[in-house]
């Protein structure tokens, strides 16, 4: 059962752990412990979403990590993510955030707050990339509307 996620999700975790860290080395380093985790916790295992079990298992990991060795991440530059800099107050922002659908908000904090991409989203959800994209357009653009309805009334 673990060699069959192993197979099937290593290029997913260690993409995403890469992502964070950008250090290979240490990608491939907490990849391999999120799967020990993941082994000594399959008797708890449900048998719910695999790709999102072991996806906050690593990110749990990458937690646990940072932690003990009391560095900081660097944030990914804006540029890298597609996304402009945003110049907002955070009020404001989780105003809108709040005012939106749940799975809105949620789509939008995976992406934008949490860091997932879009094809780690979708392998969570159970839903395709194509649909996910399509997704947080849409909540983007709910987003924009409630942000824009705020500094109306400011």
């Amino acid at each position: 059962m673990i060699e069959e996620l192993y197979r099937e999700h290593w290029p997913l975790v260690c993409g995403f752990l890469l992502r964070r860290t950008r250090d290979p080395h240490l990608a491939e380093d907490l990849a391999q412990e999120t799967f020990i985790k993941a082994t000594r916790a399959l008797l708890g295992w449900r048998g719910e979403n695999a790709a999102a079990w072991l996806l906050t298992i690593a990110r749990n990991t990458l937690v646990d990590h940072v932690r003990r060795s009391r560095r900081e991440l660097a944030l990914p530059n804006p540029d890298e993510l597609g996304v402009p800099p945003l110049h907002v107050e955070s009020l404001d922002v989780r105003d809108a955030l709040e005012r939106l659908p749940e799975q809105q908000c949620r789509l939008l904090t995976l992406v934008y707050f949490e860091g997932f991409s879009m094809v780690e989203v979708a392998a969570m959800t159970g839903r395709s990339h194509n649909s996910i994209k399509t997704a947080v357009w849409r909540a983007r653009a709910a987003f924009a509307d409630l942000y824009g309805r705020a500094d109306e009334h400011a």
